[in-house]
């Protein structure tokens, strides 16, 4: 695999989130290339998981794109692979501990600067120029399209200075 251009790939998610996907699916979007999806895919397999789970502010949809990804990375497709299992789950707990040290927490509601347990509804906010000045949301995308393509480029053995 060749160098990803780390800048490039934040930039990708962010202004897919900007076009009005969920922050999940911007993610796994600026990376379907890369595991050859369609973005017809990419963009299915991955809608459950914004607004913190289907708007139930739990986990960052920004951090669960990664996860998502790293799942077409490592998982195991083998039936009782622990081995398997187990890598998959350190690349996971890797990027979600990336991502918890930049931004303090995994929660979307918490990122929000939501009260626990505020029940919202399912329907999404409206994308309007207060809702990007008020929600940290694309700069989430942004940081996981980021962390993402850093690992990527770790794991395929290339530098910083390279």
């Amino acid at each position: 695999m060749e160098k990803l251009d780390v800048e490039e790939r934040e930039r990708r998610g962010m202004e897919n989130f900007k076009k009005g996907y969920n922050c999940a699916q911007s993610v796994v979007l600026a990376f379907a290339d890369v595991y050859g999806l369609s973005e017809d895919m990419a963009l299915r397999v991955s809608a459950s998981f914004g607004a913190g789970i289907g708007r139930m502010r739990l986990t960052c949809g920004g951090a669960n794109g990664m996860f998502l990804l790293a799942g077409l990375e490592n998982g195991s497709v083998v039936a009782g692979d622990l081995k398997g299992r187990g890598d998959n789950y350190q690349l996971v707990q890797d990027l979600a501990a990336r991502f918890k040290q930049e931004t303090g927490s995994l929660i979307c509601a918490e990122l929000l600067g939501l009260k626990p347990g505020v029940k919202e509804g399912t329907m999404p906010s409206a994308r309007t120029n207060e809702y990007y000045r008020k929600r940290p949301c694309v700069g989430m995308v942004g940081l996981g399209c980021r962390i993402y393509a850093e690992m990527l480029n770790e794991r395929n053995g290339y530098t910083e200075k390279e």
